[in-house]
């Protein structure tokens, strides 16, 4: 399967010079000079990955990021000319997956494209196993006093009900599939929409740590050097 990478930067000459060195590596390569030329190259045909210049003219490419990220799973790599760390955490908190920085290495930015899409084909091929293991069991999946409703992504405790984020229900999901089993951080992260590698402990852990504020706390056992296990009793 050929990706499709589509590279968003207003100076012609960095287009070209991306578009030739991509696609001598097998990739199909596809342009758009600013988000407008984005979007419409979007509306038209698949995209892997989106590799973003965030200085371009009228949406600023970490807008943009924002909502491609609002509306798609795709690989985001930001490009931009400015070298500081604050510009980094903002581009990922917008929903990039990584950020480069002008002049960058072409070698450099190939292998980023490579772990990016590795990283994304291991979240969807574990989603699907989740999928598969979900149409396998009841709607309903109970533990201590809890009742979580798979189809409709709904938590509840006795008339109570309580509100999950995307990231906390995909956790809670995994965890009740694999009740009284430690499971790594890694593994953890394969079950949810998350992607960046420099986040991936911290990720987990904060949701684990939202997790426990909502549900009862000892449900997540934390098994010091290994990952957390899920010590409820379930029913389905």
């Amino acid at each position: 399967m050929i990706n499709t990478v589509l590279v968003v930067d207003d100076e012609a000459v960095i287009r070209a010079r991306l578009k030739g060195y991509f696609e001598k590596e097998g990739y199909r390569v596809i342009e758009a000079e600013d988000g407008e030329q984005m979007w419409q190259q979007f509306s038209r045909q698949h995209v892997d990955l989106v590799m973003l210049d965030i200085n371009l003219p009228g949406v600023d490419g970490l807008s943009l990021a924002r909502e491609l990220r609002s509306r798609s799973d795709v690989g985001i790599i930001l490009v931009t000319g400015r070298d500081e760390a604050i510009d980094k955490i903002i581009g990922l908190e917008m929903g990039a997956d990584d950020y480069v920085t002008k002049p960058f290495e072409l070698r450099e930015l190939l292998v980023r494209v490579k772990n990016l899409l590795w990283r994304m084909s291991l979240v969807k091929k574990a989603q699907q196993e989740t999928i598969a293991q979900l149409e396998c069991k009841d709607d309903v999946i109970e533990f201590e006093g809890y009742i979580l409703e798979l189809n409709s992504r709904k938590l509840k405790c006795g008339d109570e009900s309580i509100k999950l984020t995307k990231a906390e229900f995909e956790l809670l999901a995994a965890f009740s599939l694999h009740p009284q089993q430690v499971l790594s951080r890694e593994r953890l992260m394969q079950q949810t929409s998350h992607r960046n590698q420099d986040v991936n402990d911290r990720t987990i852990d904060v949701i684990i740590r939202r997790l426990r504020n909502k549900l009862h706390p000892e449900l997540f056992v934390t098994v010091h050097g290994e990952g957390y296990l899920f010590a409820a009793k379930v029913d389905n």
